[in-house]
């Protein structure tokens, strides 16, 4: 424990350990003069004094040994130990971000690992964490839309809401021009310099109240970069399928209005990406974290809380108890 202890210390004016040299300097000398000053009281009888001078005896050295001690801690505390704690501020102009993410029944194909969702889950965290002074928030969407969070830079809650997305909460379908008019919503009322919307989805419109062109239109006019990314492999996905018999796989044909997402990245400044696996997935969005820059600054602070007190207080206590020694049991004869 007390190794412990000391590992977190360290101390600001650690020259005034070379006084400990003065100790072992101290101790010959006490024994030197405790040699030479071997003298004797003549008395006819020592039996009258022999158990008095047996516990005297075997306390004589104990006053010299509370002085040392409390001359060592006394040289601890005068090396000042103390305890550092760093901490790290970032401050910055930042982005508010959107992140858009399609929560249709065929976000549950599995040829992302262990589904479309869940991958697109695990990136969107990650993404949270790197983003340090931006405001983010969640909009899901499927045959509707919803704010998952609003705009916030509480990475605890984003998380939360990034958890606990999954498929059912909402009408099924693919409401591309819903999902993205909530987020300009989200967005409209910002101050922010740079507004940027991450639609995710791996499908084709087929429903909502606003259309995917009205809703580019809206992005437009208001100054809003939309990222899109179509997710899903080429071809045919397993997809699990709801039957009399449980739960089977299916293998569904994966269409993806590429030429809508194109077009609505690239009208409002931003850029389509395909993710066909897990590892494309990531990749988009570390491009688009690399693209989208936010003015970060580290202000680091150390904090040091001295830690001398509790040595001086052992060395009085030390000191006290030589003294209350000496004008007590060891008082000595006048």
């Amino acid at each position: 424990m007390i190794f412990d202890y000391f590992s977190n210390i360290s101390f600001a004016a650690p020259l005034f350990f070379l006084l400990a040299l003065l100790v072992p300097v101290m101790i010959g000398w006490y024994f030197k003069k405790n040699s030479s000053q071997q003298a004797g009281i003549k008395v006819s009888s020592v039996k009258s004094f022999a158990g008095l001078s047996n516990w005297r005896t075997s306390l004589r050295h104990f006053p010299v040994i509370l002085r040392l001690l409390a001359i060592s801690f006394i040289i601890v505390a005068l090396a000042r130990p103390q305890t550092k704690s760093e901490q790290q501020q970032a401050e910055g102009e930042g982005i508010d971000i959107v992140l858009c993410i399609d929560v249709s029944g065929s976000m549950t194909a599995q040829d992302f690992t262990p589904n479309r969702m869940e991958a697109a889950k695990k990136v969107a965290g990650g993404f949270i964490d790197r983003r340090l002074t931006d405001r983010i928030a969640i909009v899901i969407f499927s045959g509707e839309s919803f704010t998952q969070c609003p705009l916030t830079t509480d990475r605890a809650v984003l998380h939360s809401a990034v958890e606990s997305i999954r498929n059912g909460l909402l009408e099924d379908g693919t409401a591309i021009g819903d999902g993205l008019s909530t987020s300009v919503d989200r967005l409209r009322s910002s101050k922010s310099k740079s507004k940027v919307v991450i639609l995710l989805t791996d499908g084709e419109n087929n429903g909502g109240l606003i259309g995917p062109d009205n809703a580019k239109e809206i992005a437009k006019a208001f100054g809003i970069k939309v990222y899109t990314i179509g997710v899903g492999t080429d071809g045919y996905a397993p997809f699990p399928m709801k039957t009399d018999l449980g739960v089977v796989m299916q293998q569904q044909k994966v269409t993806i209005d590429e030429k809508l997402l194109t077009a609505i990245a690239n009208e409002t400044g931003g850029k389509y990406f395909r993710a066909k696996d897990n590892a494309g997935l990531e990749n988009i969005y570390k491009e688009i974290d690399a693209l989208e820059k936010s003015k970060v600054e580290i202000a680091s602070l150390t904090r040091y809380t001295e830690k001398f007190f509790p040595f001086v207080m052992i060395a009085l206590a030390l000191l006290l108890i030589e003294v209350m020694l000496r004008f007590t049991v060891l008082k000595k004869f006048p």
